[in-house]
C-alpha cells in the first residue's frame, strides 16, 4: 500500500506523548470462558456493578464513570493513531481527551488490551475497596505475554494514569460541613439523612470551566426565596406536586405512577441515575451495532456530559442564594410560607419510598433536579454523537418498585423529558426544578460535544486512477488548494483510489 500525507497537523491532535508507564501485565491462566465481544461494554457493566456495590450520591459515581470512560477513550484513540500512522501514514481519527500515548512503531497494538488496562487501572483508583482482578482476567482470556500485548497494556495504563493524575485535587474529597437554613423555603433534612455531597458543585468539571458556567436563573426568575414563596407560580407548583406526588394520590394515574418508579433508581443497590443512562447507552449502541472504537467515543462523551451535569446541578442546589426545600417540607410547613394559596398538610408524604415502604425525599435541595439534569445531559450527548434526536429504543430500569418494566421512546429528548417529569409524580420535585434541570443538562452536553472528543472528518473517496503517481498528484493538489489536510492512495486490482480528508 502506498501512502502520503500533508504536513499540516490536525488541530493539534498529535500531542506530546506521556512518559512511559510500566504496566503490571497479568497473563491470565487458560480458561474455557470466552473473552467479551466488546470490551467497552464489558467494562461499563463492571462499572454499573460497582455502582450497585458502593451506592451513595450520584455525583461521585458519575465522576468515576467519566474517569474510566475518558481513559478508555484515550487508550483506544492512541491505538487508532498508532495503526493510522503504521498503515497509511496519516493522523488520528479523533482528538484525545487528555493524552495521545505514543506506542512502539515496530509492534501491532491491541485495542482490547489497551482498553482493559485503562479501565481496570481507573476502577482500582476510584473504587479501592473493590477487587477487579477477576474482571481483568476474564477480559484478557486468551491473551499472551507477547511484546505487543505488553505494549498495549502499558498504553492503557498510561492513559489511566494521566486521568488519575489530572483528577487529583479536583475537590471531590471536600467534606466541608454544610449548615442548612431555618427560614421558610430553606432546605433542611427530612429524615433521609444529612445534606449529601454539599460541596460537589465546587468539583473541577471534565468539560465545563466551572460548575457555575451554565448556572440556571433562580426559581421562577425571582431574586430571593421570600419573593419566590410569595408568588402565584410557587403556589401552583406546590399544589401540583401536593396532588400528583403524594403517596396515596387519587389524581395520579397508573401510568404516571409507573413513570415515577421507572426513573427513580434512588436506592442503594441499584445502578442509580447515571447507571440507568449508561444502560440505555448500551441498548442504543447494540441496536446501532457500534464497534469498540465508536463505543469508546460514545461512552466517553456520555460519561463526561453526565459527570459535569452532576457538578452543575449541585452548584445550583447548594451554591446559590436559594437552597430550596423539598415538597415534603414545603407542604408540611405551608403555613409558614406567607402564601395564602398554599395550605399545610403536616401528614403529607411523597410517593418515593425505600424497599420497606418508608417514604423519603432525597437528602439535598430541590432546585434543580439532578435526574432532569443527568437525563438531559445524556440525551444531548446521544443527540450530538448520532447527529439526530430521533431514535426509537426501549429503556429499562432497576428500581425495585418497577421490576421488569420497560418504556419505549422515539427520541432521546422524549426520554429525558419523561425522566424530569417523573420527579413530580414521585413527590420530590417541583416542575421548575425539572424544567431548569433539562435546560442545564442540555447546555452541559452541547458544551462538551463542541469542545471535546472531536472526531476527524470522514475520508472522501475519489478515483479510480490508472497510476499511483496520478493519485498522489491529485491528493497533493487538493491538499494545497482546499481545506483537505491529508490523504493516502490505495491500490486495488490494478487501479488506484484516493482517500482524502
Amino acid at each position: 500500500m502506498q501512502h502520503n500525507r500533508s504536513r499540516r497537523a490536525l488541530g493539534g491532535l498529535l500531542i506530546a506523548a506521556v512518559s512511559a508507564v510500566a504496566a503490571v501485565f497479568v497473563a491470565p491462566p487458560p480458561a474455557a470462558a470466552a473473552p467479551p465481544a466488546d470490551h467497552v461494554l464489558f467494562w461499563n457493566d463492571v462499572l454499573l456493578r460497582s455502582y450497585r456495590q458502593v451506592g451513595g450520591a450520584p455525583g461521585p459515581l458519575a465522576r468515576a464513570g467519566a474517569m474510566m470512560h475518558g481513559a478508555i477513550y484515550d487508550a483506544a484513540n492512541s491505538v487508532g493513531c498508532a495503526w493510522n500512522a503504521k498503515l497509511q501514514g496519516i493522523g488520528c481519527n479523533a482528538e484525545p481527551y487528555l493524552v495521545q500515548v505514543e506506542m512502539r512503531e515496530d509492534l501491532d497494538p491491541v485495542l482490547e488490551t489497551a482498553i482493559d488496562y485503562a479501565a481496570v487501572t481507573v476502577l482500582r483508583s476510584t473504587f479501592p475497596q473493590l477487587d477487579f482482578d477477576a474482571d481483568l482476567a476474564g477480559a484478557q482470556q486468551g491473551r499472551s505475554q507477547a511484546a505487543n500485548e505488553v505494549e498495549s497494556a502499558r498504553a492503557g495504563t498510561a492513559a489511566a494514569r494521566a486521568m488519575i493524575d489530572a483528577r487529583a485535587g479536583d475537590g471531590s474529597t471536600n467534606n466541608t460541613a454544610y449548615v442548612h437554613g431555618t427560614a421558610p423555603g430553606d432546605w433542611r433534612p427530612t429524615g433521609s439523612g444529612p445534606a449529601a455531597t454539599p460541596n460537589w458543585g465546587l468539583v473541577t468539571p471534565f468539560a465545563l470551566t466551572s460548575g457555575a458556567q451554565v448556572r440556571p436563573p433562580l426559581p421562577g426568575g425571582f431574586a430571593s426565596t421570600a419573593a419566590l414563596l410569595a408568588s402565584p407560580l410557587y403556589a401552583a407548583q406546590v399544589n401540583e406536586v401536593k396532588e400528583l406526588g403524594r403517596e396515596d394520590s387519587s389524581t395520579r394515574t397508573a401510568e404516571q405512577t409507573e413513570i415515577a418508579w421507572f426513573w427513580a433508581n434512588d436506592l442503594d443497590g441499584t445502578y442509580k441515575p447515571p447507571g440507568q443512562h449508561f444502560a440505555h447507552t448500551q441498548i442504543v449502541a447494540r441496536q446501532q451495532q457500534l464497534d469498540q472504537t465508536r463505543n469508546a467515543r460514545l461512552f466517553a462523551l456520555v460519561a463526561i456530559s453526565m459527570a459535569d451535569a452532576g457538578i452543575a446541578a449541585w452548584d445550583a442546589k447548594y451554591r446559590t442564594p436559594v437552597d430550596l426545600w423539598r415538597p415534603e417540607t414545603a407542604i408540611q410547613l405551608a403555613g409558614t410560607d406567607g402564601n395564602s394559596a398554599t395550605t399545610a398538610d403536616p401528614n403529607w408524604k411523597p410517593l418515593s419510598a425505600d424497599r420497606d415502604g418508608n417514604n423519603f425525599s432525597p437528602a439535598f435541595p430541590a432546585y434543580i433536579s439532578g435526574h432532569a439534569t443527568f437525563g438531559a445531559a445524556w440525551a444531548g450527548a446521544m443527540r450530538n454523537y448520532f447527529g439526530t434526536d430521533a431514535m426509537t429504543f426501549t429503556a429499562t430500569t432497576e428500581d425495585p418498585h418497577a421490576v421488569g418494566v420497560t418504556r419505549t421512546f422515539t427520541s432521546f429528548s422524549a426520554a429525558a423529558t419523561e425522566d424530569a417529569r417523573s420527579r413530580i409524580y414521585l413527590g420530590v420535585h417541583y416542575q421548575f426544578d425539572a424544567d431548569q434541570g433539562l435546560a442545564t443538562g442540555t447546555a452541559v452536553a452541547d458544551h462538551a460535544a463542541a469542545n471535546h472528543l472531536q472526531a476527524a472528518p470522514e475520508f472522501d473517496f475519489i478515483g479510480p486512477f490508472t497510476f499511483e503517481q496520478d493519485c498522489r498528484a491529485d491528493g497533493d493538489a487538493r491538499v494545497a488548494t482546499s481545506d483537505y489536510y491529508e490523504f493516502f492512495c490505495d491500490g486495488f486490482l490494478g487501479e488506484w483510489f484516493l482517500y482524502i480528508r
